[in-house]
């Protein structure tokens, strides 16, 4: 079976896109639409020099370079207009867009899109057939700026990641834009099959802050059913052990387990070469092993400092134990299985840029 490749996919050709969007939630939606074929144009400040991020370069980033690296990573496929939307000629243009597009994607402070006339019942008195995704921060009627770190603070995702002796941590990633993102892509396209349907365009919406709290999943229903408040634990779970837990091979290299059912378990033991701990009380189910993680993992680690991480992870794959070596960037990106998810691609001052694609499914033949 091939897969699509997503220079040429066409799911959407044919469908135009006005993106009123920047930084990083908004424009990743544009760039998964244009992935899929759809004709997007964004529109940015001519007042500001465009999408701030532009200016967001690493110090090894040429200054004369018109874009940042991260400026790449989610503007891929659409074309670049710079707009005085203040100005009438500005907006006029924009509304000229708005008119004759199938999706608007759009991230303006609540309020902010009635200031420049470009919200949704406006548009839809030109454009009724509109699906106009927007992203917020905390809602519609909340004009509240918002910032990821700020949201992984206020929702807990701070309160449970990094250890427990040290203050709490953000995720490395803006996770929180990225979900409310996967949010509003969905809303999008259920927007589009119900248009199908209907004939009738729609406004639909996702928050940072939904995105948020909709993301915490086991860990919201240990607390909203059995008052389990999960603190900081590194990269453990607090349901299952050994799963998140990290052993140091004879190398120094580090491998990282997922043994979720106890015959994982067992096998996981056989190949470390000690069979007898499945056995043991304080270790004979997932309950228990996750009380004495500590004790349990003393003992696994003491087995795996005898053998190298390749041949330690041959063999636990062999047996289906799932586990994995821990890769800086750049060897994950350097895997054979990563090659079909990177995206090339020629910037407007000609040079080159590669990105992972905002699209990560595949429809086979």
């Amino acid at each position: 079976m091939d897969r699509k490749d997503a220079n040429t996919r066409t799911e959407l050709k044919g469908v135009k896109v006005l993106e009123l969007a920047s930084v990083l939630a908004g424009p990743a939606v544009g760039t998964f639409l244009a992935e899929l074929g759809a004709e997007v144009t964004k529109v940015e400040n001519a007042r500001t020099g465009g999408d701030v991020t532009r200016s967001w370069k690493l110090p090894s980033e040429p200054e004369e370079q018109a874009h940042s690296a991260y400026f790449c990573s989610v503007n891929w496929g659409k074309k670049h207009l710079l707009l005085d939307l203040k100005s009438d000629e500005g907006h006029a243009q924009a509304m000229q867009l708005a008119s004759e597009a199938d999706i608007i994607v759009a991230n303006y402070k609540p309020g902010d899109d009635v200031k420049l006339r470009l919200d949704y019942e406006t548009i839809r008195k030109v454009n009724p057939k509109v699906i106009y995704g927007s992203i917020n921060g905390y809602g519609s009627d909340n004009p509240r700026a918002a910032f990821d770190v700020v949201l992984q603070a206020e929702c807990g995702f701070m309160s449970i990641n990094g250890f427990e002796d040290r203050p709490p941590l953000k995720f490395p990633l803006a996770i929180i834009d990225m979900l409310a993102a996967h949010q509003l892509k969905q809303a999008i396209l259920l927007g589009l099959y119900t248009r199908q349907r209907t004939g009738e365009g729609c406004h639909v919406t996702a928050s940072l802050f939904d995105a948020a709290i909709s993301a915490l999943s086991n860990y919201a229903t240990n607390w909203l059913m059995c008052q389990d408040l999960a603190g900081r634990c590194g990269g453990t779970h607090p349901n299952i052990c050994p799963y998140g837990d990290m052993l140091t091979c004879a190398d120094g290299r580090m491998v990282v387990l997922a043994a979720g059912t106890d015959h994982q378990f067992i096998e996981l033991c056989n190949v470390l070469g000690c069979p007898n701990l499945p056995h043991e009380g304080r270790f004979h189910t997932v309950q228990h092993r996750v009380t004495h993680r500590n004790e349990l993992l003393t003992l696994l680690q003491k087995q795996a400092s005898q053998i190298t991480r390749d041949e330690l992870l041959a063999e636990l794959h062999k047996r289906s134990v799932p586990a994995g070596a821990i890769n800086g960037l750049d060897e994950a990106l350097s895997l054979p299985l990563s090659a079909h998810m990177l995206l090339h691609g020629t910037e407007e001052d000609g040079s080159t840029s590669i990105r992972p694609r905002q699209v990560g499914f595949q429809f086979l033949d």
